[in-house]
This record gives structure tokens, C-alpha cells and sequence, in this order.
């Protein structure tokens, strides 16, 4: 499926309405947070400049989405966990049931045996009334004694696993406690920086907020479109079928808020936009950015084909899909819209060929 050539830029206008809503889209503006710095005392204070305000806000946002990604990483940790925890607390349950069964044969026999315990066997072949019956007899006990032998080794086996597995979901238990403790963290540190950076622009004046907001969107726009009003993506195929119906899906959802640890369908992280998109293929892909940068064929940026995966930064905390003419579609950070934007926006740390 040949990508599109020259289409409209949509919800790029749309975003002059984003960093407004940032607080209501990601549902911190309670959150406690230090204030800016102030002023030294005596000294009037100065008011915050827009360009000031746009540098520490974007920082502010770069460091949230860092946070975000390592919040998504840890939410998953959590989900293999608690799959692993359940069934080592099913194998430990039914464990437990084989050893009672067992121990249960055990005590029975025992008691057999202690019923009729203390009468010499050369007696009781006399005082039987069909002595041919009794060494027959004698011989099944014989039999029983070698199978009640084994089956006490295989208790003290079950029992010896049933331990192991106790310890182990103890193991997991604390691990999963451990990774819980990390996402409380996780995310007070997205909801400290994304209350800092609203109030960074609750600072300025109206007349300079709007000024800030449509400063940010034009130069989006002017990235994507290279300074024209039309977006070019080229006549460039994608890799696949299935990555050129991932990106019409991801292309689709352009305008949708940006809201950190959410996959969709109608608000995104960065990874969060890749992972649905990619469902939508049919293609089931790892949730967070730095293990979709591992999640199929590393190429180089000047191979990239639509569809492919584009990781930014050393860190690979950022991820959008390649579009085609240098531009890749992707959700942005908190407060903003999936939009497009050129490729060379961030710095690229790998492309991925799923």
C-alpha cells in the first residue's frame, strides 16, 4: 500500500488547543510540587519570559515522557508478575493437596498395621483357619510394605517441591511489592513535572500562553511541511502490508491527546500510539519504547521505509513511525496531539523494521 503523496496536514491546528489542557488530559493539576525560583529579596520579580517558559517547560515534558516510559515498563513488569505469582500459588495449592493425599494413604496403612501389630506371622499361619489364604495374604502385605516405602519417598519428594515453590512465590511476592513501590514513584515524578511545567505556563499572561501555543504549533507545522502548507510524505511503499495498515491506523488517530500510560483508542503515550497501531495490523508488539527498539530488524535511517519504528535519544524513551519523506507520525509528549514531525526533530538512536 503505496503511502500518501502531498496530503493535507491534519490536527496540526488542532494543537493550539494541547498545552491548555494538559493538566485536565493527564489529571495532576492537585499534584504538590516546588515552585520556580524566586527572587532574590528586595529585588522586584521578574516576569518569566516566553522563550524562558518554552525552554523549561519542554525539558519539563522530556523528563515526564522519561518517567512515563519507565512507569509503562514497570506496569508490565507488575502484569508478568502477578501471571507468575498466580501460577506458582496454583502449583503450591495442588502441591499441597497431593501431599495431603498421600500422608492420608500413609496414615491409614500405619494404622492397619497397628491394629494388627504384636502377633508373631508363624501364630497366626497356625491359628489360621486356611493357612494357604493367609500366605497369600502375607505376600500382598509384603507388596503393600514395598509400595507404602515408595510412596513415602514420593512424599518427602512433593514436600521437598511444595517448599521450593513456597519459596518461590515468596521471592515473587516481594519482587512484585518491590515494582509496585517503583510505579507509586514512577508516577508521582510524571505528575511533579507535568504540575511544574503547568504552572510555568499558568505564569504567563494569557496574551503570551497564546503566543507560546501557536509559536509551538507553527513550528511543527514548519518541520513536517519543510516551510510549505502541504505535507509531502513521498511515494515511497511501505516495508509490508501489515506496516502499511499499522500506519493508516497511527496516520488515523492524529489529534488524539497525549496522555502518559495510555494505549489507546483515544489517547496515546509515544509507545503507547505504536503498540495500537501495530494491533491493528494484527501485530502484537512490547509495550514500552526501549523494548520495541528490540522488537524486529535493525536498518539504518536512510533505509527507512513507512511503517518502520523511529527511537529517539540515547535512551530510546521516545518512538514514532516512519511516514515517509523524512517525517515520522507520533505522540509528541504530554500536552500535545499525535501529529506528524520531521524526523530530524530529535536526535534518531535507531529505526526498527518490524
Amino acid at each position: 500500500m503505496p503511502t500518501p503523496r502531498r496530503s493535507p496536514l491534519p490536527g496540526v491546528h488542532r494543537f493550539a488547543r494541547a498545552l491548555a489542557i494538559t493538566a485536565a488530559a493527564t489529571g495532576v493539576i492537585g499534584a504538590a510540587v516546588g515552585g520556580t525560583a524566586q527572587a532574590a529579596p528586595g529585588a522586584p520579580a521578574e516576569p518569566p519570559t516566553r522563550k524562558d517558559v518554552k525552554a523549561q517547560v519542554d525539558q519539563l515534558y522530556d523528563e515526564a515522557e522519561q518517567a512515563s516510559e519507565k512507569f509503562n515498563a514497570a506496569q508490565e513488569y507488575q502484569k508478568r508478575l502477578q501471571g507468575e505469582t498466580g501460577a506458582l500459588e496454583d502449583q503450591v495449592a495442588a502441591g499441597q493437596a497431593e501431599v495431603n493425599r498421600m500422608r492420608a494413604d500413609l496414615g491409614a496403612v500405619a494404622a492397619a498395621e497397628y491394629r494388627a501389630g504384636g502377633i508373631d506371622p508363624t501364630v497366626q499361619l497356625m491359628l489360621s483357619s486356611d493357612p494357604a489364604a493367609y500366605l497369600t495374604r502375607a505376600r500382598s502385605l509384603d507388596q503393600a510394605a514395598e509400595r507404602q516405602s515408595e510412596t513415602l519417598h514420593q512424599v518427602v519428594d512433593r514436600q521437598r517441591r511444595l517448599d521450593q515453590h513456597r519459596a518461590e512465590t515468596a521471592a515473587k511476592l516481594a519482587e512484585l511489592e518491590q515494582v509496585r513501590r517503583s510505579l507509586a514513584e514512577s508516577k508521582q515524578q510524571v505528575q511533579q513535572r507535568l504540575t511544574k511545567a503547568q504552572r510555568l505556563l499558568d505564569s504567563l499572561g494569557a496574551t503570551e500562553r497564546a503566543r507560546l501555543v501557536a509559536q509551538d504549533a507553527q513550528e511543527a507545522e514548519t518541520r513536517a511541511t519543510r516551510g510549505t502548507d502541504r505535507l509531502d510524505l513521498g511515494s515511497q511503499p511501505a516495508s509490508s502490508e501489515r506496516a502499511a495498515a499499522a500506519l493508516a491506523a497511527a496516520i488515523g488517530k492524529i489529534g488524539s491527546p497525549y496522555v502518559y500510560g495510555s494505549t489507546g483508542p483515544r489517547t496515546f503515550d509515544c509507545s503507547g500510539l505504536m503498540y495500537w497501531s501495530w494491533r491493528q495490523a494484527g501485530v502484537s508488539l512490547p509495550r514500552t519504547s526501549q523494548e520495541q527498539a528490540h522488537a524486529g530488524q535493525r536498518i539504518s535511517l536512510s533505509e527507512a521505509r513507512p511503517g518502520d519504528l523511529v527511537l529517539f535519544y540515547k535512551d530510546s524513551h521516545h518512538v514514532g513511525m516512519y511516514a515517509g519523506g523524512g517525517v515520522v507520525v507520533h505522540a509528541p509528549y504530554p500536552g500535545a496531539r499525535v501529529r506528524f514531525e520531521s524526523v530530524s526533530a530529535m536526535p534518531v538512536s535507531g529505526v526498527v523494521r518490524v
